[in-house]
């Protein structure tokens, strides 16, 4: 079995959090913790067609939109700026929550940029410690001592 350090935590948590998945996926292989991108007109060389099926490769789809939206309320809801939190509460109603949240902080709060990446990289990288637990790449003892050890980060 791999290690933690043979595996993309980012590649992973970018993966899981591709909402844009139709003709296109992301693989891990499980012997080397490589991370693929296969579409489903070139295959994974770009040249060659492939069905998924043909590959010794395990998919990683998509977590549920929901699961990172709630990372956007649950920032906007604990940060110690009342007024901030509740105008990005307000920005994510509705469709295009993702985009308005991510441009009302760019626009009105850049100064909790940095805080936020750190915040929902954090959440991103336990979700694909969880993942690779879910499918037997790590071992539950593992996946559950990086998440100990890796908290959610103080929010200001």
């Amino acid at each position: 079995m791999l290690s933690l350090d043979d595996f993309n935590l980012e590649g992973i948590a970018t993966a899981l959090q591709d909402q844009s998945a139709d003709d296109h996926r992301h693989l891990i292989n499980p012997h080397t913790g490589e991370i693929e991108f296969w579409t489903s007109d070139g295959g994974i060389d770009g040249d060659q067609p492939i069905g998924l099926d043909e590959l010794d490769l395990i998919a990683i789809g998509p977590l549920p939109s929901r699961v990172w939206y709630e990372d956007m309320a649950y920032f906007a809801e604990r940060i110690s700026d009342e007024r901030a939190g509740q105008r990005l509460a307000r920005a994510i109603h509705g469709k295009g929550a993702f985009r308005r949240f991510k441009n009302k902080l760019y626009a009105e709060y850049p100064g909790l940029l940095s805080r936020w990446h750190e915040f929902s990289d954090i959440r991103g990288q336990r979700r694909a410690v969880e993942w690779l637990a879910d499918n037997a790449l790590v071992t539950r003892d593992t996946a559950d001592r990086f998440i100990a050890e890796h908290p959610d980060p103080d929010l200001p």
